[in-house]
């Protein structure tokens, strides 16, 4: 039976977490964003008597946390601020779902970065940049072969970058999206689409899993695309 491939896109930290959660999958890291810093006005960081953060990459740019409050998006967002020191309110998984705990925390500080999906009704300061890299010689070749891949799709903006990156492949592909939105957004080649049951982390690792699972019992997904082309 031929062995399933996951390829992860995510920045290298996020991605090399995320291949922990899935045992028995093997696992390619081949980011197609990377973090880098941009310039800030650090002093709103000491006046602001709170943050938002709707990703991981924001927290390490907050500075010395210190016991200070942190409303976070979803599950992996608030593992990394509560490992960074802040005391942690969170979220359901995306941005919408921030809106209702941001009543009377109108003064709080929203860290992001360049490219985010969602203005919040808070102050914003961009700390990061999200730049855009090609998919590495490693995934070029994988997508080129004929076999199984499952392509996690974990925000609209790599998703739109995965589409060209993917194009004229002869895997058979599998995405897996966090949200919609990051569903609509790809538009490269994909023999199944499936959206997590929920904008975060754990709902993807259980589409993923779930989807392996059906994989290996019939090759479904797979089968029906090769007897297509």
């Amino acid at each position: 039976m031929t062995a399933l491939l996951c390829l992860l896109t995510r920045p290298e930290a996020q991605s090399r977490a995320f291949a922990a959660e899935l045992p028995g999958i093997k696992a390619l890291i081949a980011p197609i964003l990377r973090i880098e810093p941009v310039d800030f006005d650090r002093t709103r960081l000491q006046s602001a008597p709170g943050f938002v953060f709707t990703s991981a990459n924001a927290v390490p740019f907050a500075g010395a946390a210190q016991g200070r409050p942190a409303l976070c998006v979803g599950t992996q967002t608030a593992e990394a601020a509560r490992a960074a020191g802040f005391q942690v309110t969170q979220g359901l998984g995306d941005a919408l779902g921030l809106l209702p705990l941001l009543e009377g925390r109108a003064d709080w500080l929203h860290l992001h970065g360049l490219h985010r999906a969602r203005e919040l009704p808070v102050p914003g300061m961009a700390v990061y940049d999200q730049v855009a890299q090609p998919l590495s010689a490693a995934a070029r070749n994988a997508l080129s072969q004929p076999q199984p891949i499952i392509l996690p799709l974990f925000s609209p903006r790599s998703a739109r970058l995965l589409g060209p990156a993917a194009a004229g492949a002869q895997a058979s592909i599998a995405t897996v999206a966090i949200s919609a939105a990051a569903d609509a957004a790809y538009e490269g080649p994909a023999n199944l689409r499936r959206v997590a049951a929920a904008p975060e982390r754990g709902a993807m690792r259980a589409a993923i899993l779930s989807l392996v699972g059906t994989e290996r019992s019939s090759m479904g997904w797979v089968e029906t695309e090769r007897s297509a082309r």
